[in-house]
């Protein structure tokens, strides 16, 4: 089953850089970004956390320590999108002249890396059970499809040529691929879980709020974006209260 969903990011991804290139600026990218936002908030409130206090409660933990890595999880990848990563956002602002195809490379360098860790995080959900691993690869897959964007959009901005940003693309498709395989050759503790758990869970909360929500706003907000988020919190809800093994 992992196999099967590290696949699914791959086209998952592919197809966002696709969309990408041919509906730069429609308003369907805003209200997909709107959907994806809403699943990945969903993901994160109904089904990890939920899942950090049963760990908790089974291993005798204090619940406070695991929503402590919680917040080191938001805080660790403000750190990383704020100083490391170079998001398309951040170039038609203060780096609007400065725009070199090398900073492309960099900056896909990095969402291909991040999109390896991408593919950890589902191969370790499964770990934990089966619920959570299909929770956390939908939420992924949501992500993964913002991610092709974000790709494809950072290398044109920086004025790289469409064969270079086609490989990047494919690139950034096989890391989460390459990501869940790898955890086949590894398990987690509980104790070590858990920690997993809250920061992938700040991961994903931070992700949302803070990159893909603000992004479905950015061109055209609209009504159209908050309902398409609202859609898509209410359709994970569903599919994760009523997937059962």
């Amino acid at each position: 089953m992992i196999i099967t969903y590290a696949i699914l990011t791959f086209f998952t991804t592919v197809l966002g850089g696709l969309l990408a290139l041919k509906l730069k600026h429609s308003k369907y990218l805003n209200l997909l970004f709107g959907l994806s936002g809403g699943i990945i908030l969903t993901v994160a409130c109904i089904d990890i956390i939920p899942e950090i206090f049963s760990l908790n409660n089974e291993l005798g933990k204090d619940i406070h320590q695991s929503m402590i890595w919680f917040v080191a999880g938001v805080i660790l990848f403000h750190i990383i999108e704020k100083y490391i990563l170079i998001h398309h956002a951040d170039e038609e602002g203060s780096h609007h002249h400065h725009r070199h195809p090398s900073l492309g490379i960099g900056g896909g360098l990095t969402l291909i890396g991040h999109s390896f860790l991408d593919g950890v995080g589902i191969g370790i959900a499964f770990q934990v059970s089966p619920l959570i691993g299909i929770g956390v690869a939908l939420a992924v897959l949501a992500h993964d499809f913002a991610d092709g964007i974000n790709t494809v959009s950072l290398m044109i901005s920086h004025k790289n040529n469409q064969k270079r940003t086609l490989l990047f693309l494919l690139a950034d498709a096989i890391a989460p691929v390459l990501g869940a395989l790898s955890t086949l050759l590894f398990t987690l503790s509980p104790e070590i879980m858990i920690i997993y758990l809250g920061i992938f869970a700040g991961f994903l909360i931070y992700i949302s709020l803070s990159h893909i929500l603000p992004e479905a706003h950015a061109e055209r907000p609209s009504w159209g974006v908050v309902l398409s988020t609202i859609l898509g919190a209410v359709l994970m809800y569903f599919v994760l209260m009523n997937i059962s093994f």
